[in-house]
Formats: C-alpha cells, sequence, structure tokens
C-alpha cells in the first residue's frame, strides 16, 4: 500500500509542474528519415544493458553513470540533462536509486517524452521490494521481470519493431534462466555455516534471498548512511565467532571499512581475508565481459563462492572472466 500511495505522490507532483524549458524534449525529428537509430538513454549501466539486448540494433543505447561510480552519491550534469533532453526514450531503475536526478526525470517525464521505471511491475508486488531497496538486479529473477517491462514498453513505443524485441527478449531470458541457475549451483556449494556475505554496504540482500545466503553491510541500503565504530565492532565480534573465512570489497564504494573489520578480526585473533572485489550499483569496464549484467553476476557470484569455501570455476559460467 505505501509503494501504491508513493506512485500515487509522484503522480500528482508530475501534474504540478509548470511547463518546464524542455521543448527540446520532443521526439527527435531527425530519425524520422532513417538515417540514424532513435536514441534511448539510461542511467545507469545495467539498465542500459538490458535496453541493448532488447532493441539489438533498432536502437542507439547508453548510459549517464559509468563504471565505478556510486548512482546513491551521483548528480546529474549539463551534459546528461542534454542527453536525457535529447533522448526519444528514457528508462530507469526506479526506488530511489537515482534520487539526485529524479526532478529532471520528472521534468522530462512532463514534457511527453517516455519515461519507464524497469522495476515499475515489481513495486506492485508488495512482498518482493525489500524496504524500497533499490538493488533488484542482485536477483537475476527479478531482473528478468525488468527485462519483461522494458520489452513492453519498447513495443508500445515502436509497434513496428514489437517483433524483433519480443524475439531478442526470448532469447536474452534464456540467457538470463542459465545464469540464475548457475548462481543457485555455485553459491550452495558453500558450506552452510560460511554463508554470509559482507560487504561495504547492503546491496546483496536480494542476492541473499534468492540464493539463500546470510548478507551484512556495513553501511545501509543507500552509500549516503555512515558506519559507526560500534557498527565495525559488531560486525568483527560476528565474523571472530562464526569464523567466516573472507569478506569483501566494493567496485563503486570505498574500502575502508572492510578493511578496518579485517584489522578488527585479526586483532580478535581471526584472520578474514579480504575474497575479492564485487560489482554491486555498477558493472565492470565497458568492453569487458564484466562490463555485462551477465558478466558482473557471474563475477560477483564466482567470487563469493570461491572465497567463502564453495566450489565454482575459475572463469565463471561462460568462461569469460578475466580475474
Amino acid at each position: 500500500m505505501k509503494l501504491r500511495i508513493m506512485r500515487f505522490t509522484l503522480t500528482v507532483i508530475l501534474s504540478c509542474f509548470p511547463p518546464i524549458l524542455l521543448s527540446s524534449c520532443d521526439k527527435n525529428e531527425g530519425t524520422a528519415d532513417g538515417s540514424k537509430p532513435p536514441q534511448a538513454v539510461a542511467t545507469i549501466g545495467m539498465v542500459a544493458d538490458i535496453v541493448r539486448n532488447v532493441a539489438g540494433d533498432r536502437l542507439s543505447v547508453s548510459s549517464l553513470i559509468g563504471e565505478g561510480v556510486d548512482p546513491h552519491l551521483y548528480k546529474p550534469t549539463s551534459t546528461d540533462v542534454k542527453s536525457l533532453q535529447s533522448a526519444d526514450i528514457i528508462f530507469y531503475n526506479g526506488l530511489h536509486l537515482e534520487g539526485k536526478m529524479g526532478d529532471v526525470l520528472f521534468r522530462v517525464a512532463r514534457s511527453g517524452k517516455p519515461v519507464h521505471a524497469v522495476t515499475e511491475t515489481l513495486q506492485e508486488q508488495e512482498n518482493y521490494i525489500v524496504e524500497e531497496d533499490p538493488h533488484v538486479w542482485m536477483d537475476v529473477q527479478g531482473w528478468i521481470k525488468a527485462v519483461d517491462v522494458v520489452a513492453s514498453a519498447l513495443s508500445d513505443w515502436d509497434p513496428d519493431g514489437a517483433t524483433i524485441y519480443q524475439t531478442n527478449t526470448a532469447s536474452y531470458r534464456a540467457e538470463l534462466v542459465e545464469l540464475d541457475a548457475y548462481a543457485k549451483k555455485v553459491l550452495s556449494s558453500i558450506p552452510e555455516s560460511q554463508r554470509v556475505l559482507v560487504t561495504a554496504h547492503d546491496a546483496f540482500g536480494y542476492l541473499g534471498r534468492a540464493y539463500g545466503i546470510e548478507v551484512r553491510g556495513i553501511q545501509g541500503i543507500s552509500t549516503e548512511s555512515e558506519a559507526g565504530v560500534r557498527d565495525i565492532e559488531t560486525l568483527v565480534t560476528f565474523l571472530s565467532e562464526k569464523k567466516i573465512p573472507a569478506i569483501f570489497v566494493e567496485s563503486s564504494v570505498s574500502d575502508k571499512n572492510i578493511k578496518a573489520i579485517a584489522e578488527g578480526a585479526k586483532a580478535k585473533g581471526h584472520t578474514v581475508i579480504i575474497g575479492g572485489e564485487l560489482f554491486s550499483d555498477a558493472m565492470g569496464m565497458s568492453g569487458y565481459y564484466e562490463g555485462t549484467y551477465i558478466g558482473m553476476i557471474d563475477h560477483n557470484v564466482t567470487t563469493i563462492a570461491s572465497a567463502l569455501g564453495g566450489e565454482a570455476p575459475e572463469k565463471g559460467l561462460n568462461g569469460e572472466l578475466s580475474h
């Protein structure tokens, strides 16, 4: 019910916006002659990757927030605003992930441009969303639902391409189903007493719930929250008592607190290693396997399983991991 009220509130807010100076948000007339594909803009890489897989060559797709960048703290630049204004269709994650970009997205939507949250159907499933945690992509089954949202939005917006979008979606869904099965297999190979994932912030809740891993984040769901000395001391005690062998840093979050926990555990006589770097709020480098959603999740679950005593192939599901 709370989420429904929030969506209604946003609708009211949008209706109250004045006709803001976004006249350039009208659909790009330069694409009508087919000289270049329409432009789709996504806020984060994981969403952009969905759009690329569903759209194929029919759209040109770009994302605003690159690898290694924390979307919780990201502030849109003037270049970002121009990209949104010139886009033909826009996709974002939602659930407050892009909080500092919210006003810009509202204004663009108010102008009449199609703007879609890929988590919109999940928000209707009240037992799925965890305290408005935006990190839905950590559960592959949840992200498959986001793929369906993109496919439906593109088909409605561009009916001539509907067959292409649905065909591409079916192919991509099959890959994601395989990825989900792999994640379940390798994470379940971790000894039960060691199925504990400790990271810099609480970005892996959906992964934990989907694959049976207890998750402990030093910071909260948003990296805007601060970790206190007591939080760190509590985790040090927990790790030492449970004899958890590894903790993990994140590519888009400072490793300061993780290192403090490792040092604290050592002082208590328990050696805990840093088991690797995980991709939480951003994918890996563009042009690499880890710079795709499938590569991102493959890297994460393979790294977690290997460091916590499970069994996983060194190169991951598809033999393409670079670590």
